[in-house]
């Protein structure tokens, strides 16, 4: 296989697992809206995948099965945490008056808030760790050994262009989010999408 292909095996791959509606996706998106610290949000995210993906590919793909108590004790710290997002963005949808319809500035939540929450959306969520440490990791441990860093590339290049896209893209639609109806639609079904991802959580340890 030549090395092109290698790394667009990893571009591919990952471009299947991470587009996809989820609440790391919904948290982007919403910071991208409301222009505030998307940089440090986007930056996260994807230096977060890209570890995951390394503990993955070079040696670490069997994470599940040699400690299944670490994955239980994240998917309950998961539920608990959609469980409260998706609260308090059904509680905005309730008081249209606190919602900031305005595309810029710098106030809200500070940047180690939003650092914090970021970290919660990535790391808090069980299946981010069966797809970047599992099954990256599986898929990247059947290169070749001088193949892994363009496979590792080509995952890492594709996590780091959805999030910069998906952060810094959300701005094209700013005219839309100043109205406050948006927010609250936007809100509506990011809470709604929170406590089903919850739902789908505990469903999945039954």
């Amino acid at each position: 296989m030549t090395s092109m292909a290698v790394y667009l095996q990893g571009l591919v791959l990952v471009a299947g697992l991470i587009v996809a509606i989820g609440a790391q996706n919904a948290f982007v998106l919403r910071q991208g809206l409301l222009r505030r610290h998307v940089g440090l949000v986007v930056l996260f995210c994807a230096l977060a995948d890209a570890l995951l993906m390394a503990v993955g590919i070079w040696g670490l793909g069997a994470l599940d099965a040699r400690l299944p108590g670490v994955t239980q004790a994240l998917r309950w710290a998961g539920i608990a945490f959609l469980l409260a997002y998706g609260l308090r963005a059904l509680a905005r949808v309730a008081r249209p008056a606190g919602l900031e319809a305005g595309g810029g500035g710098g106030g809200g939540a500070s940047a180690a808030g939003t650092l914090a929450q970021a970290a919660a959306f990535t790391l808090l969520n069980p299946h981010v760790y069966l797809d970047t440490v599992l099954l990256v990791g599986a898929i990247g441990t059947a290169q070749a050994p001088a193949q892994r860093p363009l496979f590792f590339l080509g995952a890492v290049s594709c996590s780091l262009l959805w999030f910069a896209g998906l952060g810094y893209g959300a701005r094209l639609l700013a005219p839309l989010f100043a109205r406050q109806r948006a927010w609250q639609v936007l809100d509506l079904l990011l809470g709604l999408m929170m406590l089903a991802l919850a739902w789908g959580l505990w469903r999945g340890g039954v």
